[in-house]
């Protein structure tokens, strides 16, 4: 595909699509988003339910025979992928509504979760507590997902192994087995946010109580502990850095509301911020937001919040801040690469410190393609701005980075091509849609790959 270097105008900009005819649809392409820069974004949208509280939830489906029932799923490739574990692991299916789904686990056939599946995406490793808590074993590949650092899964295995479970390796598989899990102490490494789920779904059917300490403290937990305790678990303290579970004998159905998504929800705020614009974002959970609400103050931007809903507007130059990407309650690790491109247009010199994960500042080397002046030193990136960004072709590296470069797009001279979105498509619902509602100037491509 060859960039046109033109400026794009409303009656001739469109996507460029060689793939329009059925031969060309036979063929192996690529899809990417095409972005104008320079449109002030402003109107209102609303955030979908969270991708990091549904994964889980599905999974806990798998503790009883009886229906579980999750409202406002976010219609994502991360959903459908473990909504396809969940079918071949037995489970029955239902869409009983457009964002509704009802799993019914009564005939499950297999305790292996599948291994093309689980390599795609890490979340369907939370369906290992589950099935060895029910059903006493449990089989999984190790997880696949986005390569943004470390991400160990010891922190499942020790857990598992404290509740009484051997754990043994055949070929790729991790076996894990117990004829009941008994409840235990049990001190995380580091709050793993899937960690702690999966130890908390394993725990609710064990014997006795378990404890989990140093636990994540993420909404999204709690929502899980939310549901968990529909369905007639005894959960106490999550949201907290300690959680208790007294175990009981068997789980019912429930039916739950999922939280809205945090992150997709700041991505948005980030978006209005970046652009000077003036938008409302509806269905969003605002406390959750409270680190990103003061960067964005601290930045320049106004933030009001009202129920259920938080307007972000700016009228005025963005000023340069430190941010240090922490476990929750800090700054959202989720959030540091969508804050991290707001900072490429502040005045003075910023910092972003990652003390999550060890490569999430990787995607700087795509915005430098577009003129930003950054530097990596280890952990931390110092950026100097306000620099003018020039669209051109960059690849996202993993879901969030992937929100950061159509955010640098939505700012840059020109138009941005952003590759490989399939990453974007795991974690954000019809991203390229709204953003077109509020004014930009996005759409999806593709090509014949190479």
């Amino acid at each position: 595909m060859t960039k046109q270097r033109h400026s794009i105008t409303e009656e001739t900009w469109r996507p460029d699509r060689s793939l329009e005819t059925p031969e060309a649809a036979e063929l192996e392409y690529e899809e990417y988003f095409r972005i104008e820069g320079g449109r002030r974004l402003s109107g209102a949208v609303t955030i979908n339910g969270a991708k990091n509280a549904v994964l889980p939830m599905l999974a806990a489906s798998l503790l009883t025979a009886e229906p579980v029932t999750i409202e406002d799923l976010p219609d994502i490739d991360d959903v459908h992928i473990l909504l396809e574990v969940l079918r071949q692991l037995g489970a029955a299916v239902e869409w009983i509504g457009p964002r509704t789904v009802t799993v019914c686990a009564a005939d499950i056939r297999s305790l292996t979760a599948p291994s093309e599946l689980v390599r795609k995406m890490r979340g369907s490793f939370l369906v290992m507590g589950p099935l060895l808590s029910r059903f006493g074993e449990a089989r999984s590949c190790p997880p696949g997902g986005d390569v943004i650092g470390q991400r160990p899964i010891d922190v499942h295995l020790v857990g598992f192994t404290a509740l009484g479970a051997k754990i043994r390796s055949e070929g790729d598989q991790y076996v894990a087995q117990a004829s009941r899990l008994q409840g235990s102490e049990i001190f995380m490494d580091y709050p793993s946010h899937i960690g702690t789920e999966n130890l908390l779904m394993a725990a609710v059917l064990a014997a006795g109580t378990t404890v989990i300490k140093n636990a994540s403290c993420e909404p999204e937990v709690a929502d899980l502990a939310s549901l968990l305790n529909k369905m007639g678990a005894r959960i106490f303290g999550a949201g907290s850095n300690t959680i208790i579970v007294d175990g009981v004998d068997e789980l019912g159905g429930a039916r739950h509301r999922v939280i809205p998504d945090r992150i997709v929800a700041g991505t948005f705020a980030a978006a209005a911020a970046i652009t000077g614009g003036d938008v409302l974002l509806e269905n969003v959970e605002h406390n959750h937001l409270d680190s990103l609400i003061w960067k964005l103050k601290e930045a320049g931007a106004e933030v009001k919040r009202g129920e259920g809903i938080l307007h972000v507007r700016r009228q005025h130059p963005l000023q340069a801040v430190n941010v240090q990407a922490l476990p929750y309650p800090g700054f959202a690790t989720d959030l540091q690469s969508a804050v991290g491109v707001l900072l490429t247009q502040a005045h003075g010199q910023s910092t972003v410190h990652e003390r999550v994960y060890d490569q999430r500042l990787t995607y700087f080397s795509e915005l430098r393609k577009m003129g930003a002046d950054v530097e990596v030193r280890g952990q931390t990136a110092v950026i100097r701005g306000p620099r003018k960004l020039v669209g051109t072709r960059v690849r996202a590296l993993d879901i969030r980075s992937g929100a950061a470069l159509i955010l640098a797009g939505l700012v840059a001279d020109g138009y941005t091509d952003v590759m490989d979105i399939y990453h974007l498509d795991r974690g954000y619902e019809g991203v390229d849609v709204k953003l077109r509602e509020l004014g930009a100037r996005i759409e999806r491509g593709c090509f014949k790959s190479t």
